[in-house]
């Protein structure tokens, strides 16, 4: 295991830096409301089992497709939003003419400091870095493993210009070798002006952490982006709560939002969702047409790799929400409807 994994430490000047944050309570980042994880020690070993040997149904029969970047369409000036998604939270924008990729984790394990690697579905995906254009900006939502990798930054870190991350996210991009200059760290609410593009940090119901004694001590949350032509919510990890009211209320409504979806169970119903729950998070917010993420990348709850995309497509049609369900790699626009469930073929 390269030790470079977890990142920069925490010192007592950073420690000091975020206490100045709202967010920062009795020695670390907390949520709006109260939040945990239902462990108990007597719950661990099944919970271990099946998380690492019971696997039926867990990943695809064979790895999942990702069609080649169309690197042409792309950059096209044809429309001013565009977007491609690789799987979990990895998504790749066009907007305003600016290349924008958000939570770009392409390696190929999500357990890196694990004994037993955490693989992803699709195969050779860290080579697509290689293929994308120049980076004008990196979003980070929170430093989770499934989220942010050392792999894919140093591949990512010369073609990047800019980075927006989650208060307490820099240390690890410094420790890894980027321009500390580039880096511009953000609270729940800041905001910034980015090319026309009005970004803003927003609140989720989640945690951070990427070894054994920095558990919160980072912030976690989501982004919205707003054009004059467009308005584009990526929801975050996190559990349902008032806060995507509160998002809708003073950021919304949003014509395209990116609701996570996936890898939940009841131990941490607190921080993850349920699809049902994806699909009410993204009414609440004002999202006109939306798109579930966060699965079809790795197996990191005890659900099938199926589930949450069958369970968020029965509750949006039941609550009337515009639906969209991308195919791994392709370019696609506020206007494509792709109607085919292709995880069903």
């Amino acid at each position: 295991m390269n030790k470079k994994q977890f990142g920069g430490k925490l010192t007592p000047e950073l420690e000091a830096q975020y206490a100045q944050s709202p967010q920062w309570k009795n020695g670390q980042f907390e949520n709006l409301v109260e939040t945990k994880m239902e462990f108990s020690i007597w719950s661990l070993p099944h919970m271990l089992y099946t998380q690492f040997i019971d696997k039926k149904d867990r990943d695809p029969k064979k790895p999942l497709p990702v069609a080649n970047f169309d690197i042409e369409a792309f950059l096209a000036d044809d429309v001013p939003f565009k977007y491609v998604w690789y799987g979990h939270s990895v998504v790749l924008l066009r907007l305003n003419g600016k290349t924008i990729v958000i939570d770009p984790m392409m390696a190929p394990n999500a357990g890196p400091i694990s004994p037993i690697p955490v693989k992803r579905y699709s195969k050779n995906t860290l080579d697509i870095i290689d293929e994308w254009p120049e980076i004008d900006l990196v979003l980070l939502t929170h430093d989770h493993y499934d989220h942010l990798d050392l792999a894919s930054m140093e591949k990512l870190m010369p073609k990047v210009k800019q980075f927006y991350v989650a208060l307490g996210c820099k240390r690890h991009l410094a420790f890894w070798g980027a321009d500390e200059t580039k880096v511009k760290e953000f609270d729940w609410w800041d905001a910034a002006e980015f090319n026309n593009i009005s970004i803003t940090f927003t609140p989720t119901r989640h945690f951070s952490g990427r070894g054994l004694k920095d558990r919160a001590k980072s912030l976690w949350g989501g982004w919205a982006l707003k054009t004059n032509n467009h308005n584009i919510y990526f929801s975050g990890d996190g559990g349902y709560g008032d806060h995507f009211k509160e998002v809708g209320k003073k950021l919304g409504p949003f014509d395209f939002g990116f609701m996570e979806c996936g890898q939940y169970n009841k131990q941490w119903h607190q921080i993850h969702m349920y699809p049902e729950e994806s699909v009410q998070a993204a009414n609440d917010a004002g999202v006109k047409k939306a798109t579930p993420v966060h699965w079809a990348g790795f197996s990191l709850a005890q659900h099938t790799w199926v589930e949450p995309a069958n369970r968020f497509v029965t509750a949006a049609n039941e609550e009337g929400l515009n639906t969209v369900y991308p195919e791994l790699g392709k370019v696609y626009t506020l206007t494509n409807n792709c109607e085919r469930l292709w995880w069903r073929q």
